[in-house]
């Protein structure tokens, strides 16, 4: 799933590969990585386009089908409900930091660059739409 991140990777997929039925594969990978697999294979095709986004002057269309996106609005809406920020927001500002990196090791770098998706990110979008009504109603009187 690391290597082909921009596959479709299906549970049963995954646990045909490894053999198992799809709810026992799905148990085990939650807990050896502490995600479902289906958040894993997003944070790595959003860790790849940011690092394509960092290294490269590809258009965002070309980044966003080249890490498995069908859909460009899918791939924009993911990516900011994880990372926060815009696809091109994303490049400027690694770009801008990219060679004051140099002397940390990259095993660190990669680290430190990989997305957090411990939530879904429909739960994600969720509570900032309830974070965002609670605010407008506490300003109307």
């Amino acid at each position: 799933m690391d290597a082909a991140s921009q596959e479709d990777w299906p549970v049963e997929r995954l646990a045909g590969v490894a053999c198992v039925s799809a709810s026992h594969f799905a148990r085990a990978f939650r807990q050896a990585f502490g995600l479902p697999p289906h958040r894993y294979l997003l944070t790595r095709r959003i860790e790849r386009a940011v690092a394509l986004l960092r290294e490269t002057n590809l258009p965002v269309t070309d980044i966003a089908f080249q890490t498995g996106w069908r859909s460009l609005g899918t791939f924009g809406r993911i990516f900011r409900d994880i990372t926060g920020a815009s696809p091109g927001a994303v490049r400027a500002r690694e770009q801008a930091f990219a060679g004051g990196l140099d002397g940390v090791p990259p095993c660190y770098l990669s680290a430190g660059r990989r997305p957090d998706l411990t939530m879904a990110v429909s739960e994600k979008r969720r509570q900032g739409d309830a974070d965002q009504n609670r605010g407008f109603q506490q300003e109307v009187p």
